[in-house]
């Protein structure tokens, strides 16, 4: 049997415009079914009939379920999505598209819509920081980026 996992989401009641949101900002991704609540077990889940209780959805072969879990749990900083990006252009993309009604953090982190942490990171940085003669110069740069600037951690 091939190994497989799937990252779960829970969101309060967002579950199927999280999953639309993001497919639609990631190439190569799809959602791949809708479950819904029915009348049945309403005292316990609370969910209007007809909400989605679970989205599972792809991006780039990653699977993913989205669950309209309640109120109960929050996202927060100590999980988070990382996004390779081999290009400035790229990293603008996700950066532009995933902040948009989120928020800026530090070091290429953010926070979408939605309160999921994401980081925004260039491919070659890993590269730059195992030389031991350029990785100070590397942190000491990007130590003062939002987003990640390519350019300027190459220049350092």
């Amino acid at each position: 049997m091939k190994d497989h996992f799937t990252l779960c989401l829970w969101f309060d009641n967002q579950a199927e415009e999280a999953a639309v949101f993001y497919t639609s900002v990631f190439k190569n991704s799809k959602i791949e079914s809708i479950s819904r609540y029915g009348r049945e077990g309403f005292e316990i889940h609370g969910q209007k009939e007809g909400t989605a209780m679970t989205v599972a959805f792809t991006i780039n072969g990653q699977s993913f379920t989205a669950l309209n879990g309640g109120p109960v749990f929050k996202f927060n900083e100590a999980v988070s999505i990382q996004v390779f990006c081999d290009s400035q252009e790229e990293i603008d993309y996700y950066w532009n598209r995933l902040t948009q009604g989120g928020e800026e953090s530090q070091c290429g982190w953010l926070k979408d819509k939605f309160g999921l942490s994401w980081q925004i990171i260039p491919s070659m940085l890993n590269e730059l920081m195992s030389d031991p003669a350029r990785s100070g110069r590397v942190t000491q740069a990007f130590l003062k980026m939002k987003k990640f600037d390519i350019e300027k951690l190459k220049n350092a």
